[in-house]
């Protein structure tokens, strides 16, 4: 069995109208690893994550995404979700009517790993003290009336509960105040003693990236990967930005 959890392969993406938006990128995370995917604003960090669960906003022009050695390329979001891959949002949607408890009882019943309600209500107690989170969030209408921060709170609740092979963090950190970066940081954490489930963070906020133990770093420039390497490159775009990325880009379009 291969140690791959996910490889893409000379994949290209755009948009419905046909404009090209990532160009054929090659990225794999293998288990038990933890990879973040940076780049200037445009560059098309949220639609590779959207993508890789087949938001219907984009279409695969080429190559293809094999998940456990298998090829989910044209698999729907649904089944791509079902098969263990998680996406979390930079604005979560309020679901009125549906109280947060009710939604990951749902979710976790129709998840990889469906557990007894026994198995449920063990596994939401616990991970509720893990993220000091009062159960009284579990009444309240999904994201409804929640500030950005309870938002995120609640997405490493769910993060937690539905136990995914691969998680993919799409800027996550955003908006924030310090109680809530370091509970996303707690979910992180404990999210990655699994070795065998791999996690993709799309961010460019180098305080909470120098937090985590990072295994390889992917720079998006206009749609390319253009660079990659280890936790290096995080600093080297915190001291001088993606300006040498871009030019490189640059050149190579030239």
């Amino acid at each position: 069995m291969s140690e791959k959890l996910l490889e893409v392969n000379n994949y290209s993406v755009a948009s419905t109208d046909d404009i090209a938006i990532l160009k054929n990128l090659n990225l794999t995370i293998n288990k038990g690893e933890t990879h973040v995917l940076m780049g200037p604003n445009g560059a098309g960090k949220s639609t590779f994550g959207s993508s890789l669960l087949a938001n219907p906003a984009y279409k695969t022009t080429h190559g293809h995404i094999l998940f456990e050695d298998e090829d989910i390329t044209a698999l729907a979001t649904d089944k791509r979700a079902k098969k263990g891959i998680f996406l979390s949002f930079q604005n979560p949607v309020e679901i009125p009517g549906i109280s947060l408890y009710s939604f990951l009882r749902s979710a976790v019943k129709n998840s990889a790993v469906p557990l007894t309600n026994k198995q449920f209500r063990e596994k939401l107690n616990s991970i509720l003290t893990i993220l000091d989170l009062k159960k009284e969030y579990l009444e309240r209408d999904l994201n409804v009336g929640f500030s950005g921060g309870e938002r995120k709170k609640v997405e490493m609740l769910q993060l937690l509960m539905l136990s995914p092979q691969l998680a993919i963090l799409d800027e996550t950190d955003s908006g924030l105040d310090v109680d809530a970066v370091n509970i996303m940081l707690k979910g992180i954490n404990e999210f990655q003693q699994d070795k065998e489930k791999g996690m993709l963070i799309i961010s460019h906020n180098m305080h909470i990236l120098n937090k985590l133990n990072i295994d390889k770093v992917h720079i998006l420039v206009k749609g390319n990967i253009i660079a990659e390497g280890g936790s290096e490159l995080i600093n080297e775009i915190n001291e001088h930005g993606f300006s040498r990325f871009e030019i490189q880009v640059g050149d190579k379009n030239a």
